[in-house]
C-alpha cells in the first residue's frame, strides 16, 4: 500500500505495523514499505506522543526560509520600483519602462538582490498585487459619484412613466463606422471545405474608400429597430436627421396620439449631452413635428448600458460576421435582415445627404430656446418645447447644467489660494500637530535651499558644474511646497491635482516632492501615509471644511 499513501500516512502506518509486530520488526517493516529505518522510528514516536500534524503532511517550519528573511530589504526595494507613477521619481528610467517581472528582477539584480522573475511574481502576489488593466472611471464614477446611479434610476422611472402614458420611448446611438469594400470582417460563417471568402490582405482605408455610419433607433415599446445608414460624417445634424426620419417613416404611424417622445442617448458622440448644436437642432425638429421632446442622457462612460447596444447593435454585428461589406446595398440588406427568435424587427434606409463637420453651436444660442432643464442634473435631463425662440427669455442659470467641482482650475486669486493653503495645513490633513508643523518650517526651508544647488549639479551628469542661481531658486513659495508634499506622500494625491492649487507643472511638483519628503523624516516629522488614496483634491472636502472657490477667480488660461 506504500505507493498509494502520502508521506504522513505511510510514516504512521509503518510505525503502527512495527509496534504491532513487536520489538525488532522495524527493519523488516522498513524493507517491506521501501522506506528508511528512520521513517519507521519517526512513525513510532508520532504514535507514542501524538505529535503528528493533523491538517498537514509535514510539521510547520520545515523547508527553505522565506525569501524576505534571507534577503532583508528585498520587498522595500521591490515596492519602491512598482509604486504608482505619480509618486515615482521623474528622473528614474524605470518609470517609463514596462514593469514586467523580468524587468523588475533585472533591476533588483543591479541593486544586489539575486532573484528570479518567478520569485518576483510570487512575492508580488503574496503582497496582494495582481495584473490589472486600466479602469475608465475618471469621467464617470469618480466625478459624478452617487449621481451616476441616481441617473440610471431617473432614466428608468422616466421611461416607465412615458410607456404607461403611451408615449414613444426610443434609445438612440451611432454604431461603429464600417469600411465599404472587400475587407476582412471578424468572425466566421459556414462555407464549403477549403473555400473561404477571399478578401484584401489589409484593411487600409484610402481617400476613395467609402464608410457607412449606421445611426440606430430602438423603439422600446414596439421592440422595433430602425437604422439610418449615412455615408457622410457622424455629426449632430446626422443624429437629428436620423431621429426625424424615424418619426416620419415609423414613429408617427405607430404613435398617432404621441405628443412628447422620450430620447435616451449617450453622453458623448453626435448626440452628446454637452452639444449645444444637438439641442438647437432638436428644437427645430420639435417645431416641425409639434412634439415636446424630452431627452435623458446616460452618465459618461456607461454607453454599453444603452438599450440599443445589446438589443440592436449586437445582433447586427452577429449577422454580418465573416461577411465582407462589399457595397452599401450589402450593409442595408444585412441590417434589414437582422433578427432573432425573440428579438426586434428591423428597418434600414440609406441617407445620401452630406453632413459636414465643423458646424458648432454658440454658447448663447440655446438661451432663447424653450428648453426646461430638470432640477436633478439638468445637463443630462431636459425638455424642449415646440414653441418659437424668445429673445427676451430670461437667461437660464448654467450652474445646474453641469457638475460643480470645488476646484475646476487654478486658483488665481492670492487671498483665496492662501485660504486653501491654511485649510490644508491642519492636523487632520498633515497628521502633525500645529505647533510641530510651524516650528521646524524655517529649518526645513534652509535645509532644502542648501540641498537644491547640489541636486542641480548632480542632475547635469557630466556637464559643467558651475552653480546657476536661477536653477535652484524656488519657483513656488515654500509654505505651498510643504502641504503639497503632505498631500502627495500622505494622501497619495497625484501631481496633476496638486498643480491645481500650486502654479507648477506636474514634473516640477514631482521634483519638489521627491526631494522634500525625506527631509521631513530627517527633522523628526516622518510622513505617515493613510490607508485610503485620494485621487481628486475635492474629495478632501468630505473630511474637512474646505472653502468653495469663486468661479470668477479661475485662471482662464488653465
Amino acid at each position: 500500500m506504500s505507493e498509494y499513501l502520502d508521506e504522513k500516512i505511510l510514516r504512521l502506518s509503518a510505525g503502527a505495523l512495527a509496534r504491532a509486530l513487536g520489538e525488532g520488526s522495524a527493519r523488516a517493516v522498513a524493507i517491506a514499505a521501501g522506506v528508511s529505518g528512520g521513517t519507521v522510528a519517526a512513525g513510532l514516536r508520532d504514535l507514542a506522543d501524538g505529535s503528528a500534524p493533523v491538517e498537514r503532511v509535514r510539521r510547520a517550519g520545515a523547508g527553505r526560509a522565506p525569501i524576505e528573511t534571507s534577503h532583508p530589504g528585498l520587498w522595500a526595494a521591490l515596492d519602491a520600483l512598482i509604486e504608482p507613477e505619480e509618486r515615482g521619481d521623474p528622473e528614474k528610467p524605470l518609470r517609463w519602462t514596462v514593469k514586467s517581472t523580468r524587468t523588475l528582477a533585472d533591476e533588483l539584480g543591479r541593486q544586489g538582490f539575486a532573484i528570479s522573475h518567478m520569485t518576483v511574481g510570487h512575492l508580488l502576489r503574496a503582497h496582494g498585487y495582481s495584473l490589472r488593466a486600466t479602469s475608465k472611471v475618471l469621467e464617470g464614477k469618480v466625478v459624478h459619484g452617487p449621481d451616476r446611479d441616481r441617473q440610471f434610476r431617473h432614466v428608468n422611472d422616466t421611461a416607465d412613466a412615458f410607456l404607461t402614458d403611451g408615449q414613444p420611448v426610443i434609445s438612440a446611438d451611432t454604431k461603429k463606422k464600417e469600411l465599404i469594400g472587400n475587407f476582412d470582417r471578424p468572425g466566421s460563417t459556414w462555407r464549403p471545405y477549403q473555400d473561404p471568402v477571399e478578401v484584401a490582405d489589409h484593411t487600409f482605408a484610402t481617400t476613395s474608400t467609402a464608410t457607412a455610419a449606421p445611426y440606430g433607433i430602438y423603439d422600446i415599446a414596439a421592440d422595433q429597430g430602425f437604422a439610418n445608414v449615412g455615408l457622410s460624417h457622424d455629426t449632430p445634424a446626422f443624429a437629428t436627421a436620423s431621429i426625424r426620419r424615424w418619426w416620419l417613416e415609423s414613429g408617427r404611424t405607430g404613435y398617432p396620439k404621441a405628443t412628447r417622445p422620450l430620447i435616451v442617448a449617450d453622453a458623448g458622440g453626435s448626440n452628446a449631452a454637452r452639444s449645444l448644436l444637438f439641442k438647437t437642432l432638436l428644437h427645430r425638429l420639435a417645431m416641425e413635428t409639434g412634439l415636446e421632446i424630452t431627452v435623458c442622457h446616460l452618465p459618461p462612460g456607461t454607453s454599453k448600458w444603452n438599450k440599443i447596444e445589446h438589443r440592436l447593435f449586437a445582433q447586427i454585428s452577429s449577422n454580418w460576421r465573416g461577411r465582407p461589406l462589399t457595397s452599401i446595398d450589402v450593409v442595408i440588406s444585412s441590417i434589414a435582415a437582422t433578427t432573432t427568435r425573440t428579438g426586434p424587427s428591423m428597418q434600414a434606409v440609406l441617407d445620401e445627404h452630406d453632413h459636414p463637420t465643423g458646424e458648432r453651436g454658440s454658447r448663447d444660442q440655446p438661451d432663447p430656446l424653450p428648453i426646461t432643464f430638470d432640477d436633478f442634473r439638468g445637463e443630462w435631463n431636459h425638455r424642449i418645447a415646440p414653441t418659437p425662440p424668445d429673445p427676451d427669455r430670461p437667461r437660464p442659470d448654467r450652474q445646474h447644467r453641469r457638475p460643480q467641482h470645488p476646484v475646476p482650475g487654478l486658483i488665481a486669486d492670492p487671498a483665496e489660494r492662501a485660504t486653501w493653503i491654511r485649510a490644508l495645513t491642519t492636523p487632520e490633513i498633515t497628521g502633525i500637530p500645529t505647533e510641530e508643523w510651524t516650528a521646524p518650517a524655517t529649518h526645513l526651508e534652509q535645509t532644502y535651499r542648501q540641498l537644491r544647488p547640489q541636486r542641480a549639479i548632480n542632475s547635469r551628469a557630466g556637464r559643467p558644474t558651475h552653480v546657476n542661481q536661477r536653477e535652484h531658486a524656488l519657483t513656488a513659495p515654500f509654505e505651498h511646497l510643504m502641504p503639497a508634499t503632505i498631500l502627495h506622500e500622505r494622501h497619495h494625491l497625484p501631481a496633476t491635482q496638486i498643480s491645481r492649487l500650486i502654479k507648477l507643472t506636474n514634473s516640477n511638483v514631482n521634483r519638489h516632492v521627491t526631494a522634500l519628503a525625506p527631509l521631513f523624516t530627517t527633522h523628526g516629522q516622518p510622513i505617515i501615509p493613510t490607508s485610503t488614496k485620494t485621487r481628486k483634491i475635492e474629495h478632501l472636502q468630505l473630511d474637512i471644511a474646505l472653502p468653495h472657490p469663486n468661479p470668477a477667480t479661475r485662471d482662464a488660461t488653465t
